[in-house]
């Protein structure tokens, strides 16, 4: 069970993830309401959505939850990243407040935190996946979501997240970073 009712991590996960695997979504099995995301860290939310799931379910299943923390602003938004700008959930409304409150900062390093729930009978496990990078001063590219076209990875060559393609982001991603984490630890189960 993927515990994530977002389209675009959800497609990101199912890229990186074996292809043989069948995967499934709250909505596949009839959960409609929105995952709880209670906590005041990423590990936390991440933990209550896969929890939630298996308990609903049954089915071993993994949670993210991610996040852009940005220095000049003292990690934030961080685990508000989806609400930075609201409780109406924007991306867009969400970019144009980072711009906003970084317009006049010359400090503009950031990184993307993934942290990835994995809950099954045995109990939780949880991974860290993460990538440095800087905010821009505007909007770049058109793929990705979220701030995606706000951030420039260090280890890139200076596209934003949003001007890469799918398979080069998923090289970099602290998505993808978080899910190999887990992948290794499986292997070793």
């Amino acid at each position: 069970m993927l515990a994530s009712q977002n389209p675009h991590k959800i497609r990101e996960l199912r890229s990186v993830l074996p292809d043989h695997w069948e995967l499934l979504t709250a909505s596949d099995v009839g959960i409609a309401e929105e995952l709880p995301e209670e906590g005041s860290t990423l590990y936390e939310n991440a933990q209550q959505k896969a929890e939630f799931l298996w308990r609903a379910c049954g089915l071993p299943s993994l949670a993210d939850d991610s996040g852009l923390e940005v220095d000049f602003l003292d990690g934030l938004p961080g685990v508000h990243s989806a609400y930075f700008a609201g409780p109406q959930k924007s991306d867009s409304d969400n970019r144009a407040k980072l711009l906003e409150q970084m317009r006049d900062s010359a400090e503009r390093k950031a990184r993307f935190k993934t942290v990835l729930a994995w809950t099954t009978q045995e109990g939780t496990s949880l991974y860290l996946g993460q990538v440095e990078g800087e905010i821009t001063k505007e909007e770049r590219g058109s793929q990705g979501f979220g701030y995606d076209s706000l951030f420039v990875p260090s280890e890139g060559d200076g596209r934003t997240f949003a001007e890469l393609l799918e398979r080069e982001k998923s090289l970099i991603s602290h998505r993808s970073r978080a899910v190999a984490a887990w992948l290794k630890a499986l292997q070793k189960s």
